[in-house]
């Protein structure tokens, strides 16, 4: 038997051909697939090479004013907020890590200075991980929780008079509401 034909050697390049085949599939699985399929992308290449809006249920769906059924039976909301004059304040949502969060929220034609933000879970007390920051009168999107904690809001109301903001949400999560 030649040294090419022993089945040590066989074996050795199947066991070798087989973690290389599931390596493979699962730098796939966390690339491709996810983003494209299920809108989870924990290394953000996804959304680079535009795979996330393919998912259903995506943003494209929600900008495009198609209503879409929160997945796993969650839930819509409407709620209106007061932010007193020369005020701040935070509405909060509990989010399991990979959960969306749809939202829209208006303020009118009175701008606020907004912080979306989250908070681990177990986290290190104060600390938090902001999404956007800017002053609007108005926002709409959808947040995949990037983990397990609190998501939501912190307006800032720089005028004389109260505003009233109108926000409308849907997904699997809890209200905490106010903070």
């Amino acid at each position: 038997m030649s040294e090419a034909e022993h089945p040590i050697h066989s074996a050795k390049t199947l066991i070798k051909a087989t973690i290389a085949a599931c390596v493979f599939a699962v730098i796939a699985l966390v690339l491709i697939v996810l983003p494209a399929e299920y809108n989870i992308d924990p290394t953000g290449l996804g959304e680079k090479l535009g795979l996330t809006v393919l998912a259903p249920n995506s943003e494209l769906a929600a900008s495009s004013n198609v209503t879409a059924q929160p997945e796993g039976g969650g839930r819509s909301d409407e709620v209106t907020i007061t932010v007193p004059a020369k005020s701040g304040l935070e509405y909060k949502f509990q989010l399991a890590q990979y959960e969306k969060l749809r939202y829209e929220w208006s303020s009118g034609e009175r701008e606020l200075y907004f912080d979306m933000h989250g908070e681990p879970e177990g986290g290190e007390p104060g600390y938090f991980e902001s999404y956007a920051e800017a002053t609007a009168a108005e926002m709409k999107g959808a947040l995949t929780a990037p983990f397990t904690g609190s998501h939501g809001w912190y307006w800032r109301n720089r005028g004389e008079e109260e505003v009233v903001i109108t926000l409308k949400t849907s997904g699997n999560y809890e209200v905490l509401g106010l903070n």
